[in-house]
C-alpha cells in the first residue's frame, strides 16, 4: 500500500532545494531500509549540491540487557545533533522511530546536559506517533515546526462517530481495545476469574477525545488511512475472486474446490485479483495499483504545530503529485508554515557558512565538503552579480566594474570638450592669443613705414605673424569629438603651419647673418641678399614638410578611433595617428628647422647693430625648443583628453613664445620710441 519511495525522496530533495537548505544532518534507522537510503538516495542529494553535516545511525530499539550500550549510543547521537551547525535534520525511520526520538531528545533532562537548540526536522512518511503510554510524560516541543511527508489521505465519513462509540465494557471480545483503554486512561477493567483489581476501575464512560494527540488522535492519520484502504482492497479482491470461482463452477469446470483461507489459494489466486482492484472509497479517492503492484497515490507535506498542553495539529502545506508535470509535481505554501520558535525572522537558513554576496566568489575550504567555502573579493576588472558565484567574470570591453564589483557599468566617452573647464580654458586662451596676434599684425601694417618694421624683410614679418595666427587657430581643431576631417587636418595642419613659421624665422636669421657679412669690403655675398633668397628658404622648407604630410595622408592617414583599454572607466575617443613614424617625421623635421634656426641665431647674436633681431630669435627658439623637448615625454605619459591638452598647450606656448620674444620688443619700440631708427644702408638692403 505504500507508494514508490522514489517520489518521497524526490519530494525531500525538492523541499531542501526550495528553501536552499544545502547543509543538513541525517539520522537513519539501523536497518536494511536505512542502509539502502544512505547508499542509494543520499548520493543523489550530493549531486544536487546538498552537503551533510553528519550522517548518524539512530540507536536500535528493542529488548536487551545492554542498557548501558544503548544509553552510550544515545548520548553519542545526541551530542552529534546538538553540537553540529546544521539547522535542518532529515530523519529516515519507521513507525516506532518517533518514540526513539522522544527518548533521545529527553536525555538532557535526566543527564544534566545542555538542551539542543531548535532545529527543523524533516520526517519520512513511514514515521508517526504510536500509542505508548510512557509518552504522556515527555515533551514534544521538539517537533514544533517540523515538516513530514505522509501518504495522501482524506477524512473518512463516519470515522469520528465510530471512535466515539467505542467502549471496552461493551466490546469485551476486543482484547486490544481493553489493553489500550487501561493504559490510556490509567485504570483497570474487570476481568473474569479475577476478584481484586489493582488501581482505579474503568467506568467505561471515558472519552477518547479527552486523550492528548500524542496518545490518540481522533482524526484518521495517513497510516490508518492506508490500513483502511488495504482492508477494503483485500475485501474487493476476495469478492472478485469469489465471483470468478462461481462463474467457473457455472460453466461446468470440475476443478477441485479449495478453501479460500488456504495459503496457496491466497498466494496464487488472491494477488492477481488484488493487482486489478480499482474502487472509490468513502472519502472519494480512487484506490488502484500499477503494474508493479504499488498504490498509485502521491504524498502530502505536513507541518507540525504543538501547543503547551502537549497537543498538536498537523497542517497540510503542500503535496507531491507523481502524475503531474515536473513543474507542478512539487507544491508548497511557504506562507502557512509555522517554524520552530528559535527562527523568528523568516524561514530557517541551513548553510555551512554565510552566502558569498555579490562582488565575491567562492573558494573551497580544504578538508571540508564542497558546501563549505570562503568568500574572496573579485579581482580588479571582474565582477559577480549573484550570490555564491563560483567565479568572477570580466566586463565587456566597453564596460567597467562598479566600486563594489557587483555589476558592469557602461564606460563614459572621453574627449576634450568645450563643455568642460579644461577645453573652455584652452579655447579661450587660443582665441586670446589669436586676437593678440591680429593686434600685432595690425600695428605692424599701420606702422609699415617705420625703419624697425622695414628691417629684416617686412614681408617675412607679415608671413610669420600670419603663420602664428594660424597656429593659434589650429589649436582649436584639437578640441571636440574626433571626426574624420578633423583627424586628417589636426597634425598635418599643425606640422605645415609650424614649419612655415620656423622657416620664416630661419630665413630672417640667415638674412641677418648675410647682411652683416655683405658690409665687408669686396664681399660677393651682397648679390644673395633680397626677397628672393628669403622666399626660396621658406618655400623649400615648406615643400619638404608638405611632401612628408602628403606621404602620410596617402599611406596611413589619421582616423577617428576609440581606446577602450587605457582607462578603466572611460572610452577614449581619439584620433589614431595611423602611422606613428610619419607623425614623428613631421615633428622631427620641424625640430630640425628649429635647431638650425637656433644655431644660426645664436652665432649671430653679438653682431653689432642698433637693432640686432638675432638676439630675440635666439631667445625665442630657445623657448620653442624647450617646449617641444618637454612635449615628447609629457605626450607619451598621458592618456585621453589630457594627452590632447598637452599638445594644445605646447602649440599655444611655443607660438606665444615666438610672438612674445620676437615681436613684443618691436611693439614696445613702435609704441614707446617711434623715433628710433636702424642704419640706413642696412635698412635699404633689407626692405
Amino acid at each position: 500500500m505504500f507508494p514508490q519511495g522514489i517520489h518521497q525522496y524526490n519530494g525531500i530533495l525538492h523541499l531542501l532545494l526550495h528553501f536552499r537548505w544545502t547543509w543538513i544532518g541525517v539520522l537513519y534507522l539501523d536497518d536494511d531500509n536505512g542502509e539502502r537510503f544512505v547508499q542509494n538516495v543520499l548520493p543523489s542529494f550530493s549531486q544536487s549540491d546538498i552537503c551533510f553535516d553528519f550522517i548518524q545511525r539512530l540507536p536500535k530499539q528493542g529488548f536487551s540487557n545492554a542498557i548501558e550500550t544503548l544509553v552510550e549510543d544515545g548520548i553519542k547521537t545526541y551530542k552529534i545533533i546538538s553540537r553540529n551547525t546544521s539547522n535542518v535534520l532529515v530523519i529516515h525511520g519507521e513507525l516506532q522511530t518517533m518514540s526513539v526520538l522522544i527518548l533521545l531528545l529527553g536525555m538532557p533532562e535526566y543527564l544534566g546536559m545542555d538542551k539542543s537548540k531548535g532545529k527543523v526536522w524533516i520526517l519520512t512518511a513511514q514515521m508517526d506517533f504510536v500509542s505508548y503510554s510512557f509518552k504522556k510524560t515527555h515533551d514534544i516541543d521538539f517537533i514544533h515546526g517540523a515538516i513530514s511527508f505522509a501518504v495522501h489521505s482524506k477524512d473518512v465519513l463516519g470515522f469520528h462517530t465510530f471512535l466515539q462509540t467505542r467502549n471496552p465494557t461493551v466490546e469485551k471480545e476486543d482484547d486490544f481495545l481493553q489493553i489500550f483503554w487501561e493504559h490510556a486512561f490509567d485504570c483497570s477493567l474487570p476481568k473474569p476469574n479475577i476478584d481484586n483489581m489493582s488501581g482505579r476501575p474503568c467506568t467505561g464512560k471515558e472519552k477518547l477525545e479527552s486523550l492528548p494527540g500524542t496518545l490518540f488522535e481522533m482524526k484518521m492519520t495517513a497510516h490508518s488511512y492506508n490500513i483502511y484502504n488495504a482492508v477494503h482492497a483485500v475485501a474487493h479482491a476476495v469478492h472478485f475472486m469469489s465471483l470468478s470461482q462461481s462463474r467457473q463452477r457455472q460453466i461446468g469446470k470440475n476443478e477441485p474446490q479449495k478453501n479460500l483461507l488456504n495459503q496457496d489459494s491466497w498466494q496464487f489466486r488472491l494477488h492477481p485479483f488484488l493487482r486489478k482492484v480499482s474502487f472509490n472509497n468513502n472519502a472519494g479517492d480512487i484506490i488502484s495499483f500499477n503494474q508493479n503492484g504499488e498504490q498509485i497515490v502521491g504524498f502530502d507535506i505536513i507541518n507540525w504545530v504543538t501547543f503547551p498542553n502537549q497537543s498538536f495539529h498537523r497542517v497540510k502545506v503542500g503535496m507531491i503529485d507523481p502524475h503531474a508535470s515536473s513543474k507542478s509535481a512539487f507544491l508548497i505554501d511557504d506562507g502557512h508554515i509555522v517554524w520552530p520558535v528559535r527562527f523568528t525572522q523568516g524561514y530557517p537558513i541551513s548553510l555551512c557558512n554565510d552566502n558569498c554576496q555579490e562582488g565575491y566568489s567562492k573558494r573551497k575550504k580544504e578538508g571540508k565538503p564542497f558546501c563549505c567555502y570562503d568568500c574572496f573579493p573579485c579581482p580588479e576588472g571582474k565582477v559577480s552579480n549573484h550570490k555564491d558565484a563560483d567565479t568572477c567574470y570580466p566586463c565587456l570591453i566597453n564596460q567597467y566594474p562598479n566600486p563594489q564589483r557587483r555589476l558592469c557599468v557602461p564606460k563614459t566617452f572621453s574627449f576634450l570638450s568645450l563643455k568642460e573647464h579644461l577645453g573652455v580654458s584652452l579655447a579661450v586662451l587660443a582665441l586670446f592669443f589669436s586676437f593678440l596676434t591680429i593686434l600685432v599684425l595690425w600695428l605692424f601694417i599701420k606702422h609699415r613705414d617705420l625703419a624697425i618694421v622695414k628691417a629684416n624683410n617686412r614681408s617675412l614679418t607679415y608671413l610669420l605673424l600670419i603663420s602664428l595666427l594660424l597656429s593659434f587657430i589650429c589649436a582649436l581643431l584639437f578640441i571636440g569629438p574626433p571626426e574624420k576631417i578633423t583627424c586628417l587636418l589636426r597634425q598635418t595642419a599643425f606640422g605645415i603651419i609650424f614649419s612655415l613659421a620656423v622657416s620664416c624665422i630661419l630665413a630672417k636669421t640667415i638674412i641677418v647673418v648675410l647682411a652683416f657679412m655683405a658690409t665687408k669690403p669686396g664681399s660677393k655675398i651682397r648679390k644673395w641678399l633680397g626677397k628672393r633668397l628669403a622666399y626660396s628658404i621658406v618655400l623649400s622648407c615648406l615643400l619638404i614638410q608638405i611632401m612628408i604630410c602628403t606621404t602620410w595622408l596617402t599611406t596611413a592617414p589619421p582616423y577617428p578611433d576609440a581606446d577602450v583599454y587605457s582607462l578603466n572607466t572611460e572610452v577614449i575617443l581619439e584620433c589614431n595617428e595611423g602611422s606613428s613614424t610619419m607623425f614623428y617625421c613631421v615633428l622631427g623635421f620641424m625640430g630640425f628647422l628649429a635647431i638650425v634656426s637656433f644655431t644660426v641665431a645664436f652665432l649671430a647674436r653679438k653682431l653689432p647693430d642698433s637693432f640686432n633681431e638675432a638676439k630675440f630669435i635666439t631667445f625665442s627658439m630657445l623657448v620653442f625648443c624647450s617646449v617641444w623637448l618637454s612635449f615628447i615625454p609629457s605626450y607619451l605619459s598621458t592618456k585621453g583628453k589630457y594627452m590632447v591638452a598637452v599638445e594644445i598647450f605646447s602649440i599655444l606656448t611655443s607660438s606665444f613664445g615666438l610672438l612674445g620674444c620676437i615681436f613684443f620688443p618691436k611693439c614696445y619700440i613702435i609704441l614707446m620710441k617711434p623715433d628710433r631708427k636702424i642704419g640706413t644702408s642696412l635698412t635699404r638692403r633689407n626692405q
